[in-house]
């Protein structure tokens, strides 16, 4: 018996599609029914079986809330066990890696608000994009490559992403 699936803890079916506010709203029902501190008068076993529980449930639901997070968990639960860093056989998204982190860098040396909130508005739809194409691949064992392969791409961005949201932090002090 091993840790419980992410999906099950959630009574959802495996799927890359998900309805993040009905997650998010399911997290909140368990994350009170197994709160620590409902276990304050327990015995230390109970206490800790429910810190377990809760910090399982935290990481459950970290991994579903975030597209490629959830990208890695459907592969490696439907037995295609990812590594965590490999060469990305991918020249075509090489490059436009590089044109992505030049552009940022520009925005970044000329403080461009405007410009970063059109480079983040762009990433958004490349992200949604990459999100659609890997839903409609991820559970064909024909496409496993390919699904991986925007797995990589979808980390990559949400990576970028997070460059962005700071570099926006930064500008707007």
């Amino acid at each position: 018996m091993g840790t419980p699936c992410h999906f099950a803890l959630f009574d959802l079916q495996p799927d890359f599609r998900l309805d993040l506010d009905q997650l998010a709203t399911r997290y909140r029902e368990l994350a009170r029914a197994v709160h620590p501190d409902r276990f304050a008068d327990a015995s230390e076993r109970e206490q800790r079986l429910a810190l377990e529980r809760s910090a399982g449930l935290n990481e459950a639901y970290q991994t579903l809330k975030s597209a490629p997070r959830r990208a890695r968990y459907l592969l490696a639960i439907s037995g295609h066990e990812v590594p965590q860093e490999v060469t990305v056989h991918d020249p075509e998204f090489l490059f436009q890696q590089m044109q992505w982190r030049e552009e940022l860098e520009d925005l970044q040396d000329s403080a461009d608000l405007d410009g970063v909130a059109a480079f983040k508005r762009r990433l958004k739809v490349a992200q949604e994009a990459l999100n659609e194409e890997f839903a409609a691949c991820w559970n064909d064992a024909a496409q496993r490559d390919q699904a991986e392969r925007l797995m990589r791409r979808m980390q990559f961005l949400d990576k970028l992403a997070y460059e962005v949201r700071q570099l926006e932090e930064r500008l707007d002090d």
